[in-house]
């Protein structure tokens, strides 16, 4: 989901007329955090069956990913929509927390998905991911939300995946229509002959 609301972000920046240019001189505190946390979690949903002590681990270890998440967000904080996509990020990282790791998915929601991936939900194949019973923990910020047409995708969101979003779009809007700038370390300036400063 967040991989969509990059995509649909930028092709709504391109039809207002903005550009990346900004993104030459982004400088982002732990800025390879990110990347990082992109390659664990691939690493994590392609061998987590392979090797079963990975998929033991994979809820402590997707709990980490998300706690390095909201570090980094927290160091980035004055960048608009950050503190959006903090608390989104946050949710997500609560109801998984308070289930053992996993993020609770609706059957009810699932059903516009493909049959074999709820079954794989179901087997637990997922790590990432459980089934939402009566006994789980906080189960309104799971995944509950069905998008279906005309949305290209189906898939199935939680309120923490809408925020998330929404502060990406925000972000980067506010970067491709030229309002982005960076914070500079000192504003200095220095006196030269005839008055002049630079």
């Amino acid at each position: 989901m967040v991989f969509d609301g990059i995509i649909l972000a930028v092709i709504v920046g391109y039809l207002r007329k903005g550009s990346l240019k900004s993104l030459a001189t982004l400088k982002l505190k732990f800025g390879w955090v990110f990347p990082l946390l992109l390659l664990v979690q691939i690493a994590v949903f392609s061998l987590q069956n392979e090797i079963p002590a990975l998929g033991q681990a994979s809820g402590f270890i997707f709990m980490l990913v998300y706690i390095a998440g909201l570090f980094f967000l927290a160091m980035n904080w004055h960048y608009k929509g950050f503190a959006i996509i903090f608390i989104g990020v946050f949710l997500n990282f609560l109801v998984m927390a308070v289930n053992g790791g996993r993020m609770p998915v609706s059957m009810e929601a699932a059903v516009i998905l493909d049959p074999a991936y709820i079954e794989a939900i179901k087997a637990e194949l997922y790590a990432k991911h459980a089934v939402l019973t009566s006994s789980t923990n906080l189960g309104f910020l799971g995944d509950i939300i069905p998008l279906t047409d005309p949305y290209p995708k189906n898939q199935v969101i939680s309120i923490g995946d809408v925020l998330m979003n929404i502060g990406i779009f925000m972000f980067i809007q506010h970067l491709m229509l030229g309002h982005f700038k960076n914070k500079p370390k000192d504003d200095v300036s220095f006196q030269l002959k005839g008055g002049e400063t630079s």
